[in-house]
């Protein structure tokens, strides 16, 4: 028994001696506690609206009021004209509008009736319908109150329209987020294995006796990955617009620009992986493990980055993906154009050459 003890202890000593161990031991569960506890979740919280009140009496003060006090809204502005919202919806600022007409509140008193329109940003149906009915709910709950002694029936009706996506399409969604998703994972993970590759067979050290500049054997390994990537970009494209139905609405060639700008940055971050790995396997975990969840909690295409805490609002910033997820929603379902999206195509810019930069200086001349 006591030579059973003694491996025991030897057990656990082998255990804390490998920091490795300890942190997929203790850090994983923490990490994914916290991401799927604190990130993770339907409920909307903090979206974005607008109000547009032209009727400025009691009734739509009252309703304005509710809406300020509860936490799934945050209104950005409470005086715009219709063209401002359209505005507003086109730059994402908002994801929905409450506009209460002229005579609100005298419709009520002297008709029992008034009507109250509210519009949604429907590029994501799902956080679309779910604000719709808080909205609503706010507003039928106004009308439960003034009900209450009074003996005429009242009657507030909300006339809901859904822009950009008026049948809640799920493709409308689905399409942008599998694209950021596919393109970014399939060229780290191709790129990610190009140099180490060269180490593990030993045909690093012909490389590195010929002619050719460092920084040129570095970006001639992504070249062929970014003409196959284009053409895997090609096939998504016909594949959603023709089974999927999903309509190109922007322009093509703007779309294409933006899309090789993403897998720039994801091939500039799998020739960093290459450049930092000793092994094809540790590269391809890394890429995987590394890229996977990240990528797919904070594009935003699954869950709504606005309910999350600041500190992961602020880590998914540099996430590539989520500022092609915006760009690509921007383009292909709202029909706009680059002045729209200039700010994300630069931050996506920026990090590609950031990442293409710290790829080629940690490039090793000597093995």
């Amino acid at each position: 028994m006591k030579q059973f003890f003694t491996f025991i202890r030897k057990e656990f000593y082998h255990v804390f001696r490998d920091p490795k161990t300890l942190l997929l031991l203790f850090g994983m569960p923490v990490v994914q506690i916290l991401l799927f506890g604190f990130a993770l979740t339907n409920e909307i919280k903090n979206s974005g609206i607008v109000v547009c009140d032209y009727a400025n009496d009691a009734a739509s003060h009252r309703i304005i009021d509710q809406l300020e006090v509860n936490n799934n809204f945050e209104i950005q502005d409470k005086i715009l004209s219709h063209l401002e919202i359209e505005e507003a919806f086109k730059k994402g600022k908002i994801k929905l509008a409450i506009i209460f007409p002229t005579n609100f509140y005298n419709d009520l008193l002297h008709l029992n009736k008034a009507q109250v329109q509210i519009i949604a940003d429907a590029t994501d149906p799902n956080t679309a319908g779910t604000l719709t009915n808080y909205a609503t709910n706010i507003i039928m709950e106004y009308q439960h109150e003034l009900m209450q002694g009074n003996s005429a029936p009242l009657q507030i009706n909300t006339e809901v329209r859904m822009i950009y996506n008026p049948e809640l399409k799920g493709v409308f969604n689905f399409v942008p987020g599998v694209m950021a998703l596919v393109l970014l994972l399939v060229c780290v993970l191709m790129t990610s294995v190009s140099i180490v590759r060269e180490k593990e067979t030993g045909t690093m050290e012909v490389l590195l006796v010929s002619p050719f500049n460092p920084i040129l054997v570095v970006i001639s390994k992504a070249v062929p990955y970014f003409f196959l990537s284009v053409i895997n970009l090609t096939v998504i494209l016909l594949l959603s617009t023709t089974l999927m139905g999903m309509p190109i609405n922007g322009s093509i060639p703007l779309l294409y620009f933006e899309s090789s700008l993403l897998i720039l940055c994801a091939l500039s971050l799998g020739l960093l992986v290459s450049n930092s790995t000793d092994s094809q396997q540790t590269a391809m975990l890394f890429s995987l493990m590394g890229m996977l969840l990240p990528t797919m909690i904070f594009t935003g295409f699954m869950f709504p980055l606005e309910n999350m805490p600041k500190p992961l609002q602020i880590i998914s910033n540099i996430v590539p993906s989520k500022w092609y997820y915006i760009i690509i929603k921007s383009v292909m379902i709202k029909g706009l154009g680059f002045s729209y999206i200039w700010k994300e195509t630069l931050i996506l810019l920026g990090m590609t050459l950031v990442l293409l930069t710290v790829s080629i200086t940690k490039f090793k001349i000597r093995l």
